[in-house]
């Protein structure tokens, strides 16, 4: 019995040696989990107070970004009234002028290698051009119209076929 009690005791001993290995590593655990809950919940607040500051930026940004929205509507509505009057304005001025005569374009001359207009000279790299309307005459690139499938005038000639073109 004595054998026995003492096998006992020493068990007890080392299971009592061992559930305080085990309760001081619990703690140790815990401890370091209280420690990263600690660090959690800071990232938390710090992760809570960025959301805050970007919300009230964002705002911000929807504010000013609606202001100048309205700004430019405004400026849009103001360029479409002066756009009208200036309308208005050439209508006016081309009913003004509608009654007067345009200018007959002046005689030709008829020297075949020079431009009836400019005077430039025709050459490789500059074209002749037949005036199809008016005045017949023989007319450089810049001096005359593209007028499509009628061919090319001079500016003259177009100017005296589509005054408001001036």
């Amino acid at each position: 019995l004595p054998q026995r009690l003492a096998s006992l005791a020493t068990t007890a001993r080392e299971e009592t040696w061992q559930s305080r290995q085990q309760l001081q590593a619990q703690r140790q655990e815990m401890a370091r989990l209280q420690e990263e809950l600690s660090r959690a919940r800071q990232d938390g607040e710090r992760w809570a107070s960025a959301l805050q500051r970007a919300q009230r930026e964002a705002l911000e940004r929807e504010a000013t970004r609606g202001a100048e929205q309205a700004r430019q509507q405004e400026l849009i509505r103001d360029m479409k009234g002066r756009l009208l009057e200036l309308l208005r304005e050439k209508d006016a001025l081309w009913q003004k002028t509608e009654g007067i005569d345009t200018p007959v374009p002046s005689p030709v001359r008829r020297d075949p290698g020079l431009c009836a207009r400019c005077q430039k000279d025709f050459r490789l790299l500059s074209r002749r051009y037949s005036c199809s309307r008016l005045c017949q005459g023989k007319v450089c690139h810049t001096c005359s119209v593209d007028m499509g499938k009628h061919g090319r005038c001079c500016l003259i000639c177009y100017q005296q076929r589509h005054p408001q073109a001036t």
